[in-house]
């Protein structure tokens, strides 16, 4: 129609930046929420907020995240002890008078430092471990309310941490040092007896996984075998080492003493593991456990020979310091750092690996995780020894976790919750007694815990290493013992009633 104008179009370019614009807004808005949601809601796994990070099960990445935790705590706790990090730092990080601790008559205060650090560092972890074991406490589903506040809210739950860590440095020192001490004490002790436990009970399920296998395929024997001999030899190459570098000829009586005693002790217990009477009524006992004892003896005694003072003596008319690791055997031995490195390397993987397995088995067989363990029957043979087959189980695509062999309840757990928060309370009380020398916590330096030694850590490892020797020798004497003083039954005499049958003819 002539005189009617068109109504004016919008170019193509206008429109594809509009929608491009709203589509970028709203997934910018999206993301920003669901992180958020991440860090301070329950979110499911990490793996939808953190898409870089390769594909993890929600069991793995709430205790990878835990782990993490206690990681940071510990590695803090070593910077509050060093010496060298507080001359580097003291008088250049301070503290505003606000927030000061003790009143020291400045505007500013240093950071706070020594065993009284680490005592309120490992206070507040402890305590944050603790409160979560007491509340998810019979949690049996990963549906549960209770079960989503282990899996998220870490934001919360990493101020909640720092919170009470730093209320913990409010706490005078003659109210945290008497009665703290005792607790971290007593939870060391059950820390340690806890990884003794679990050291024989890993080397039992091993020797029973593939004993069983043996029976069915000589090929499992061919590897029951190899892994025998493999610890022996790393138990035998370990005692070499330790007479090398712990002994010297001018003295070290205490440490040939001991050296000889340990051996003896994995000796005996090799010799009791072969024996006719045990095999008769455990059928499963061999060498093979055996060795894997004598391996984590012979790490004890490592551990617990780098953790003893060094002896001075006079030697070609001066003050030597001996039993301590060196490649000479006439001069002067220096402590070496790279060893207690290692020895606090594997300690603290051990822990981890305590606190891993523990709360494992808890869900699989219950409280009494520590005696049926001992009893479980394995059906087939794997490669993952510390996992029974039957019970192990995965997660589905939306999280839930369930069962791969037997029948198991929907959104079970693949570990309890309550027993690994547990654990982790006694690791943290544990490292906390380890950097401070257990019964000597005065003037406790992190330089000097792994190097110089201390007598109480010394013969804490030693009596470590002695409860494993007779705990895994009550596992081997137990059935026999059991059997011989378990009253007999009486036997039931069935008598038959004959009739007598006549027979007419």
């Amino acid at each position: 129609m002539v005189g009617v104008k068109a109504p004016p179009r919008c170019s193509n370019s206008s429109l594809a930046a509009a929608n491009e614009w709203s589509s970028i807004s709203s997934t910018l808005e999206r993301t920003i929420l669901y992180q958020v949601s991440c860090c301070c809601g329950p979110a499911p796994t990490t793996n939808y907020c953190c898409s870089g990070l390769p594909p993890l099960k929600e069991s793995t990445s709430s205790r990878l995240l835990y782990t993490l935790i206690h990681v940071g705590a510990s590695a803090t706790s070593c910077l509050l002890l060093s010496r060298t990090v507080l001359d580097t730092f003291w008088g250049k990080v301070l503290i505003p008078s606000g927030l000061c601790t003790t009143p020291s008559g400045q505007n500013d205060c240093p950071v706070p430092s020594g065993s009284g650090a680490v005592y309120r560092v490992c206070a507040g972890t402890a305590t944050f471990y603790l409160l979560q074991a007491v509340i998810l406490i019979n949690v049996n589903s990963s549906t549960s309310p209770r079960a989503r506040l282990h899996n998220g809210f870490w934001l919360l739950k990493v101020l909640v941490l720092v919170g009470l860590c730093t209320a913990a440095f409010y706490v005078p020192d003659e109210h945290i040092f008497p009665a703290w001490h005792y607790v971290g004490i007593c939870g060391g002790f059950a820390f340690i007896l806890l990884q003794l436990v679990l050291i024989t009970a890993f080397a039992h399920t091993w020797n029973k996984n593939w004993l069983t296998g043996a029976a069915q395929d000589r090929r499992w024997f061919g590897a029951v075998l190899l892994a025998t001999l493999i610890f022996y030899s790393i138990a035998g190459v370990g005692a070499f080492l330790l007479f090398h570098h712990y002994t010297h000829p001018a003295g070290c009586l205490l440490n040939k003493a001991l050296l000889s005693l340990n051996l003896c002790f994995c000796g005996i217990l090799s010799f009791l593991s072969i024996t006719p009477c045990i095999r008769l009524k455990q059928p499963c006992s061999g060498p093979l456990q055996a060795s894997i004892i004598s391996c984590y003896i012979m790490y004890l005694t490592f551990s617990a020979l780098s953790s003893r003072p060094p002896e001075r003596v006079l030697l070609r008319g001066q003050n030597r310091t001996i039993c301590q690791p060196s490649v000479s055997k006439v001069g002067a031995q220096t402590p070496d750092t790279s060893l207690a490195i290692l020895s606090a390397g594997i300690m603290y993987a051990c822990v981890l690996f305590a606190c891993n397995e523990a709360s494992y088995l808890a869900e699989m067989f219950g409280p009494l995780w520590m005696v049926k363990v001992y009893s479980y029957e394995f059906q087939k043979p794997s490669i993952c020894f510390c996992c029974p087959d039957n019970l192990s189980l995965e997660e589905g695509p939306s999280g839930e976790e369930t069962g791969s062999g037997a029948p198991q309840t929907p959104h079970r757990l693949s570990y309890s919750y309550s027993a690994f928060h547990f654990v982790f309370f006694l690791a943290s009380l544990y490292v906390m007694v380890t950097l401070t020398n257990w019964f000597s916590y005065e003037g406790a330096e992190l330089e000097t815990t792994f190097t110089r030694g201390n007598w109480a850590t010394f013969w804490v490892k030693i009596a470590s290493c002695w409860t494993c020797a007779l705990l895994y020798l009550g596992l081997l004497l137990t059935p026999v013992c059991w059997s011989v003083t378990r009253p007999s039954q009486p036997t039931r005499v069935i008598r038959r009633r004959c009739r007598r049958i006549h027979v007419s003819t």
